[in-house]
C-alpha cells in the first residue's frame, strides 16, 4: 500500500457506490461553514481510480461552495473487501468516542471570546445553540446566580452617567439613551443587528401600588407610570417595540415583559410590529409583590418574531435531552437577598 498526498478536481472524484453513510442537508451545511472559517483541514480519501472512500459530506460541501478542487490522499494496494471495510470503519469507528461534559461545557462557554476575534461563529464547531444551552445548564448551579450578587459599595459614589453616554464592557455595549430613539439604537448597536432583544417598557402602572414591602424601592417612571389612557398606552408600546424591530434581523426573537393589567394592549400594539406571536411565557418570581385581590409574583413575557423570515429554535422539543416551558422560576429585582 502506498499513500500520496494530492489536489484533486472535485469533478474526477467519484462517490463510493456502496456508501451507506447519509448525511442531511443541515450537516452539509455545517461542514461548509466548518471550511469556511478554517479551510479544507481533512483531505478526503480516494483510491487509484479516484473513488471516494472517506470524505463524502465533505465533497458534497465542497460542491456547494463551488469548490473546484479538494486536497485528497490517494490510497493505492488496497483490496475491494479492505476498501469496503474502511469506508465503514471510517465513519463507525468515530461514532465510538465519547466526551468529557464538564470540559466541554468549559470549552464551548470560553471558545465564544476567541472565535469574535477572527469573526466566527461558535456554529462553526457543528454544536447547536440548544445543545450548548442543555450542557451548560448540566453544570450550572442553580440555587444562586453569581450575577445577582452585586457589592453595595456600587451604589455609594456619585452618579456620573448622562444621557447619551455609551459604556464598552469587554464585547458588550451599554447605553444610556432613550429605547424608542432610533438614532440611539443605533449608536448601540454600531451598525450591526439585533439577533434577540428582552424587552421590558413601563407599564402604565403606578410603581407604588405593586412594588413589595422590601428594602429595595423603584421611582416612578418618568413616563407610562399610570397616567397614559389605553390608546396612548398602545401608541407608547408600538413606539417602542417597532423601534427594537427595526433595529433586528428578519426573524430575530423578542420577549417582551407587561403586567397582566395592560397585556391586552401589548398584544393590540405589537399586531403591527411583529410577524407572529410565537408563546406567552409566566414568570414566577420567588416572592410577591403587592396586590389587593391577589398579590403578584409573576410576570408575563409575550414572545415575538420579527418579519416572516424563519427563527432560530433553540427549543426543539427535549431533541438534545432538555425540555423547556413556558413557565420559568427565577427570582425577581425584590428577592429576599436584597429586602
Amino acid at each position: 500500500m502506498s499513500y500520496t498526498h494530492t489536489v484533486v478536481s472535485i469533478d474526477q472524484v467519484r462517490p463510493h457506490p456502496r456508501n451507506a453513510r447519509t448525511h442531511s442537508k443541515k450537516q452539509i451545511r455545517q461542514i461548509a461553514a466548518s471550511i469556511r472559517a478554517v479551510g479544507f483541514a481533512a483531505p478526503v480519501l480516494v483510491d487509484e481510480h479516484n473513488v471516494l472512500i472517506a470524505g463524502h459530506g465533505r465533497l458534497e460541501a465542497a460542491k456547494s461552495l463551488e469548490m473546484s478542487s479538494i486536497p485528497a490522499i490517494v490510497i493505492t494496494g488496497l483490496s475491494d473487501a479492505k476498501k469496503r471495510a474502511l469506508l465503514l470503519a471510517d465513519n463507525r469507528i468515530a461514532q465510538n468516542a465519547g466526551w468529557d461534559r464538564e470540559l466541554l461545557a468549559i470549552e464551548l462557554a470560553a471558545l465564544p471570546e476567541l472565535l469574535v476575534e477572527d469573526d466566527l461563529d461558535i456554529s462553526v464547531t457543528g454544536f447547536e445553540p440548544a445543545e450548548i444551552d442543555a450542557l451548560h445548564a448540566d453544570f450550572e448551579d442553580a440555587s444562586a446566580d453569581p450575577d445577582d450578587e452585586i457589592d453595595d459599595s456600587c451604589f455609594d459614589g456619585p452618579a456620573v452617567t448622562q444621557c447619551g453616554d455609551v459604556w464598552q464592557l469587554g464585547r458588550h455595549r451599554l447605553l444610556c439613551g432613550d429605547a424608542r430613539s432610533a438614532d440611539d439604537l443605533s449608536r448601540l448597536l454600531a451598525g450591526e443587528r439585533a439577533h434577540m432583544a428582552f424587552l421590558d417598557p413601563p407599564y402604565n402602572v403606578a410603581v407604588g401600588s405593586v412594588m413589595g414591602r422590601g428594602a429595595v424601592k423603584h421611582g416612578e417612571f418618568a413616563m407610562a407610570s399610570g397616567e397614559m389612557s389605553r390608546d396612548a398606552f398602545i401608541a407608547f408600546l408600538h413606539r417602542t417595540l417597532g423601534a427594537a424591530a427595526k433595529a433586528s434581523i428578519d426573524g430575530a426573537i423578542h420577549f417582551a415583559c407587561m403586567d397582566w393589567r395592560h397585556f391586552e394592549e401589548l398584544v393590540v400594539a405589537s399586531r403591527s410590529v411583529y410577524g407572529a406571536m410565537l408563546n406567552l411565557i409566566a414568570w414566577v418570581k420567588t416572592n410577591a409583590g403587592q396586590g389587593s385581590f391577589y398579590r403578584s409574583q409573576h410576570e408575563l413575557i409575550g414572545v415575538f418574531r420579527v418579519g416572516a423570515t424563519p427563527h432560530l429554535n433553540t427549543i426543539e422539543l427535549g431533541r438534545h435531552g432538555r425540555n423547556r416551558t413556558n413557565v420559568w422560576h427565577y427570582a425577581g429585582g425584590n428577592c429576599p437577598a436584597r429586602c
